[in-house]
């Protein structure tokens, strides 16, 4: 399973970083403990992995995670999705999912990027299998959530 998140320039990531000393600077700064953090979404892309596997109790070595849709000569965040769509068959992966946490609807960025452009890539590369997850879209679940959200949020105010 490969869960590949929207991507952003990687001086976006140290612009956010209130430490101004952690966020890719230290190595695997996503991994270790830090008031940046807060306000990192790298590390927050990781955590929002961390608790869809837990959760789904998906074992290590079955997923990865990526960073889709960069623009420019900058360094956006790492890996590229695409980098890693085409690698994967050498390494013996031949049976894909792919989920794009980031999104809670489908946008036409991801379906041609990832369920379009990503699949030829997979499969020209050697996979056998590839498939999209869909995002929540209008899940009754996701609808009673998000209305909820609304409801304690007005409740807040």
């Amino acid at each position: 399973m490969l869960f590949s998140f929207h991507g952003v320039p990687e001086r976006q990531i140290r612009k956010s970083d209130p430490t101004g000393q952690h966020c890719l600077t230290v190595e695997k700064c996503c991994e270790s403990t830090s008031p940046a953090h807060a306000t990192c979404y790298r590390a927050q892309c990781f955590k929002t992995v961390a608790a869809l596997v837990k959760a789904a109790n998906i074992p290590k070595e079955k997923y990865s995670v990526s960073f889709q849709s960069r623009l420019g000569r900058t360094p956006w965040l790492r890996p590229y999705t695409d980098h890693q769509l085409q690698a994967f068959p050498s390494r013996g992966i031949n049976d894909l999912l792919v989920i794009c946490p980031a999104f809670v609807a489908d946008c036409l960025e991801t379906l041609e990027e990832i369920g379009l452009r990503g699949r030829e890539t997979f499969l020209r590369a050697g996979g056998k299998r590839f498939a999209l997850i869909p995002c929540l879209n209008e899940h009754p679940l996701w609808i009673e959530a998000l209305e909820k959200m609304v409801r304690d949020f007005l409740d807040d105010a």
